[in-house]
């Protein structure tokens, strides 16, 4: 069992203004990730915690004072973990989440959430209170062989079975296909798999950069030797073939299984039971390079607690 160093911490809001195109504000209700991704690319936000632990052993909760007046941000779009999961086990414990939902329950929000957890279940009546709420879930493979190697969230499955039972209550859904591995992410498979339960279907690729590029770089290396040349082509000689002829293709298998494909644009209005349509960000580099800024609620201010704890 993995140990990880846990802290409470005071910060004067938990809403901050946020430049990503998708919200208005973006919330974080931890600082830090114990799913433990290989390929993180909130890794960067270390630097701004004064943690000597590597990225992914050490959590912080966060504590904030009670919103005052949520109904001001009424019709407001809040995207709920922009660089944590909201989600993760800890929140079983600590219920920051949760703590913040009820907080602007009934104030008239538009909310998105991004996660890799069943756990969100929990907070299913919760979440069908607020107005054309959105619930996205990360799924880059259907191996959970694979998925282990990356991560240590929730299972493939428990992904999909909630992204299921959400869709069901009527709550929108995304399938966020993502990173996409090049010669190992499965893409029509997992459509197919997903388009039932689901309004959306976004596509980014993987991007390599910092201090996972090599780590990835080496599992490839090690793990699909028959893959690096590849991986080489791509991310050292900079050749974006790949993705080219990756999104041709996958624009002519939405077209025969009678899907939209669209690119860097998820506007498209659609009744709830219509098939979902399938969004390419390849190449949206300008969000990327904007969710350096997304987390400026973060004081770092230690709390009462700093213990180590089993998760």
């Amino acid at each position: 069992m993995s140990e990880f160093i846990i802290n409470n911490i005071s910060v004067k809001s938990i809403l901050s203004k946020s430049n990503l195109p998708v919200c208005e504000y973006s919330v974080n209700p931890y600082v830090g990730c114990t799913h433990g991704c290989r390929y993180c690319y909130a890794s960067f936000m270390k630097r701004f915690t004064g943690h000597p632990e590597p990225w992914g052993s050490f959590l912080d909760v966060k504590y904030w004072p009670k919103i005052k007046n949520p109904k001001k941000y009424v019709g407001k779009e809040l995207f709920i973990g922009s660089v944590t999961d909201p989600y993760l086990p800890q929140e079983e414990i600590y219920g920051r989440t949760r703590e913040l939902l009820m907080q602007l329950q009934g104030s008239g929000v538009k909310i998105s959430i991004a996660t890799k957890s069943d756990l969100i279940l929990r907070d299913l009546d919760l979440i069908k209170t607020f107005p054309e709420a959105r619930i996205s879930w990360s799924v880059n493979t259907l191996d959970e062989h694979f998925k282990s190697d990356m991560d240590r969230a929730a299972s493939v499955e428990k992904r999909l079975a909630a992204m299921e039972i959400f869709h069901r209550e009527g709550v929108r859904t995304t399938c966020f296909i993502s990173p996409i591995f090049p010669g190992i992410t499965d893409v029509e498979a997992i459509i197919q798999r997903a388009k039932g339960q689901c309004n959306l279907i976004w596509l980014e690729n993987l991007n390599l950069r910092g201090s996972y590029k090599p780590v990835i770089m080496d599992y490839i290396k090690q793990s699909y030797p028959q893959l690096y040349p590849l991986y080489q082509e791509i991310y050292y000689q900079k050749n974006n073939s790949y993705w080219e002829a990756l999104d041709k293709r996958l624009a002519a298998f939405a077209a025969e299984i009678g899907l939209d494909y669209v690119t860097n644009d998820d506007s498209m209005q659609r009744p709830f039971d219509a098939p979902p349509v399938i969004v390419n960000y390849f190449y949206h580099e300008r969000i990327r390079k904007s969710a350096g800024k997304e987390d400026n609620s973060y004081a770092g201010t230690a709390g009462s607690r700093n213990d180590k704890t089993g998760a």
